[in-house]
């Protein structure tokens, strides 16, 4: 996440005219430039490849890869659409081979499996030309370009070959009852000298698994989330940052509101409508002023409490009560929070019911939602001042950036939580939906 990345030096190449990176990744903040892979010879003044995703106003979103000598550019490739969904994990995949003979066959770019071929820019490689990134020497860097231009989002299953340019079917496929692009983990190539398979699972994010030991270097303390490709959670969703009432960072995990003004709400980026669901939030300021809880995805998500329509939310005020939709109040003197308590919820879709935790104590279990809130239901936060800052663990592991103390997983075996799971409760993720959604 911010701030972080992992930096490595090529050592002798297997060759420097075709090559393959394939990457998982998720979207996190979406306000400035951050490169997802770069390289740089420092030598050169001006040599480097850069895989980015641009964020000016005019291009939000917009993915563009990108390779320069002194001499100008000679790969430049400016996706013409935007890839938005802060909820999904994407896979990009660039196969070069500069040895073939048509321009356009020499960078071939995948995008969860289909070929990319509408470019806003279009600059392909003479032939035979050597790139940069896996040159003897050359500074590779994960996350960053040149130590700027930070990833924010999440990343996983990053492989690089050298020496061989591969299609999209080595490292994914769709799967056949959905239709989605789906993660091989195990992807069966020939990695070549340079190359290197990051899983970014274990306590090493470096950790070069293709059997070359290409291993990066961390640079600062990368958060090793649960959330990845092989198993998508819920984070909260940037879309709903209407009148950009909310800073969101960490991946879309820690939102802070603004001071004064309307109520804005804020919820998950995945609602299911059965299961039971549990997540924790610390309130790391604001803790007076904060409400939390569910909400149905038709839900009004700006406005004064009163107008915060198909919720069912903790309201610190008064003792701690229910405000349920339409400004309803339902259920008082449950207690409240002070700043640095840690808020367990857990979501019954199934029975319709909600329970508060209160640093592993229940406050109130089973308070029956009302039937405003139908339908597909997600986790959902509000404040309207004091700068409210939740920072949220949907079963990723983290607060902010700080890894839970504990090591409490849900009993299917996923997450990591500060508190013990309620029993029949489970974190909310693909695996867990498809298990008991």
């Amino acid at each position: 996440m911010a701030s972080t990345y992992l930096t490595n030096t090529a050592g002798t190449p297997t060759n420097t005219k075709i090559m393959t990176f394939s990457v998982w990744f998720k979207i996190g903040t979406q306000t400035n430039q951050q490169s997802l892979i770069s390289s740089v010879e420092a030598a050169s003044g001006g040599s480097y490849t850069d895989l980015k995703i641009m964020n000016a106003s005019t291009h939000k979103n917009v993915f563009r890869f990108e390779c320069k000598t002194t001499e100008g550019n000679y790969i430049d490739l400016k996706f013409n659409r935007s890839l938005r969904d802060p909820g999904a994990f994407y896979n990009i995949i660039i196969a070069v081979d500069t040895t073939q003979a048509t321009d356009t066959n020499r960078v071939k770019i995948y995008v969860n499996g289909v070929q990319e071929t509408s470019f806003a820019t279009a600059t392909y490689p003479p032939q035979n030309h050597n790139l940069d990134f896996s040159k003897s020497g050359i500074i590779q860097q994960v996350g960053a370009y040149e130590n700027t231009n930070y990833w924010d989002g999440l990343m996983s299953y990053f492989a690089f070959v050298d020496g061989t340019a591969y299609d999209q079917s080595y490292f994914g496929e769709v799967e056949s009852s959905s239709g989605i692009w789906k993660i091989k983990t195990g992807p069966s190539v020939t990695y070549g000298n340079n190359g290197f398979f990051l899983k970014m699972d274990t306590s090493s994010p470096g950790t070069d698994t293709s059997g070359n030991n290409n291993t990066f270097t961390a640079a600062g303390t990368p958060t090793l989330t649960q959330d990845n490709a092989s198993n998508n959670f819920a984070t909260n969703n940037p879309l709903c940052n209407i009148a950009s009432r909310w800073t969101i960072t960490n991946g879309n995990n820690t939102i802070q509101h603004a001071n004064g003004g309307a109520w804005t709400a804020m919820m998950s980026t995945i609602a299911p409508s059965v299961g039971k669901y549990y997540m924790e939030t610390k309130i790391t300021a604001g803790a007076s002023r904060a409400m939390f809880g569910v909400m149905s995805t038709n839900t009004s998500i700006m406005g004064y409490e009163t107008n915060l329509t198909t919720i069912c939310l903790y309201n610190n005020l008064g003792n701690g009560e229910f405000q349920q939709s339409g400004g309803t109040t339902s259920g008082n003197n449950y207690g409240t929070f002070a700043d640095n308590d840690i808020a367990g919820i857990a979501l019954d879709c199934t029975n319709k019911y909600i329970s508060i935790y209160k640093n592993g104590t229940a406050l109130v279990t089973n308070h029956t939602i009302p039937s405003t809130v139908d339908g597909f239901i997600g986790f959902g936060f509000t404040s309207d001042s004091n700068s409210t800052i939740y920072q949220c663990n949907y079963g990723n592991g983290f607060f902010g950036t700080t890894a839970v103390a504990s090591s409490n997983a849900d009993a299917a075996g996923h997450g990591l939580f500060e508190y013990a799971v309620p029993t029949g409760y489970f974190s909310l993720n693909t695996n867990n939906l498809n298990t008991y959604g």
